[in-house]
């Protein structure tokens, strides 16, 4: 077997811890913050968008190091840093302090997230790439799915204290021995070629543009603008579905309900990536804009609980596929020669917009005093990043890559 399918492997377990104690936990952790009488919601979800914004501004110094070191290092880097700021959260009592804590937890999320991982993807496969990526990063919806729910039974039962401190302890003895064990930075490490490396010519897929051809390429624009809002609207909504959900339904029902969007996610991503070999790429990424729009439109006005649980297997759906896509896309568009250091500049824009959703929601909460009008809000969002995206067709220059883009 290919070595780097033992490195999806390790992907997938990484992504898993990242994501559950990371991205999807935040929704737990602002409303245990306010349930604990230190922050508001509103604060607390200040601090998330802190998170994001730090990991999106490291991510553009991160970049470099990935072509120069070991990635081990940086993984393992990452998982201590996210880890200290895990356990730091349970002690804070200042906005000073929060905002530290989650910067210092940003700094290492983006150390042990998808910038590596799609860093290295991109290096290990050409002809299966998309299915390689989509395989990784279904343990991004996995993590939502069984480990953020056991942080919010452990904060419930035990105390954010003592919780947050059994996550920061799970976080480094899953992340680091796995990042040991399977991550390696190059197919050349082990003596290997990238897979499809034989059935593909040289061309510029494999060579790529530098990365001053791709950041004055409009494409790169409209798409990471398209980007941009897309996450404003989509990282905001999950932040605050732990929020929706305790205002609308029982708390018996809240567990089960947590466990709706990530296994939609998986679902939605697995169908994706095997998919993506045969239809439009850029149909296929519409498609999900549109989709993710139409379920926030859903939940903000749904009561039932069949309404909401449509809402967020919708929602679950098109995450999962929009959160692959963007890599995939700039993978084909400009190749691997600067990959890390483009993406890094995709990622920071979008990171703009996930720093921007939670707080922005937050306030809305705070001002209107119910959920609907912040997720109108993600859903007009969400809309007008469709919009957005066409500019990639009229950008796309007829080379191979626009092509495969845009069939």
């Amino acid at each position: 077997m290919f070595y780097g399918w033992r490195l999806v492997a390790g992907l997938f377990v990484i992504l898993s811890l990242s994501s559950g104690l990371g991205f999807y936990n935040h929704a737990v952790l602002i409303q245990a913050l306010a349930e604990s009488g230190r922050f508001s919601i509103e604060t607390a979800s200040s601090g998330v968008s802190l998170f994001f914004f730090v990991s999106g501004i490291a991510g553009i110094g991160l970049a470099p190091m990935l072509e120069r070191f070991d990635v081990r290092w940086i993984v393992c880097s990452g998982a201590c840093l996210s880890a200290l700021g895990l356990w730091w959260i349970g002690d804070i009592t200042t906005n000073a302090e929060l905002y530290l804590v989650y910067a210092l937890f940003g700094l290492g999320f983006c150390g042990s997230g998808l910038l590596p991982a799609t860093t290295l993807i991109a290096r290990w496969f050409i002809l299966h790439r998309a299915r390689a990526l989509s395989i990784a990063s279904t343990g991004l919806s996995v993590g939502g799915m069984l480990v953020t729910p056991v942080s919010a039974y452990w904060i419930q039962t035990l105390g954010l204290t003592e919780a947050v401190s059994r996550q920061a302890f799970l976080y480094v003895l899953v992340v680091v021995p796995v990042t040991l064990w399977l991550l390696r930075s190059a197919p050349a490490d082990v003596g290997l070629v990238p897979d499809g490396y034989a059935q593909q010519a040289p061309t510029e897929s494999l060579s790529g543009r530098s990365f001053e051809e791709g950041i004055r390429d409009p494409f790169f624009w409209w798409l990471n603008i398209a980007y941009l809002v897309l996450m404003l609207a989509q990282v905001g909504a999950i932040a605050h579905q732990y929020g929706l959900l305790t205002e609308r339904l029982p708390s018996h029902l809240l567990a089960a309900a947590l466990m709706i969007l990530p296994l939609s996610s998986v679902v939605g991503r697995l169908i994706g990536g095997f998919a993506l070999d045969r239809i439009s790429m850029f149909g296929f990424t519409l498609l999900m804009m549109l989709g993710q729009a139409l379920s926030l439109l859903i939940l903000a006005f749904a009561q039932p609980v069949w309404l909401i649980a449509l809402g967020l297997a919708a929602l679950g759906f098109t995450v999962g596929n929009l959160l692959m896509l963007q890599p995939l896309i700039m993978a084909d568009r400009y190749g691997l020669k600067s990959y890390s250091r483009l993406f890094s500049w995709a990622n920071f824009l979008s990171v703009l917009g996930v720093a921007s959703g939670p707080g922005l929601m937050g306030w809305l909460f705070a001002l209107s005093g119910g959920y609907q009008w912040p997720f109108l809000l993600a859903s007009a969002a969400g809309g007008l990043a469709a919009l957005l995206f066409l500019g990639c067709r009229v950008s796309a220059r007829p080379n191979r890559s626009a092509e495969g883009f845009a069939n």
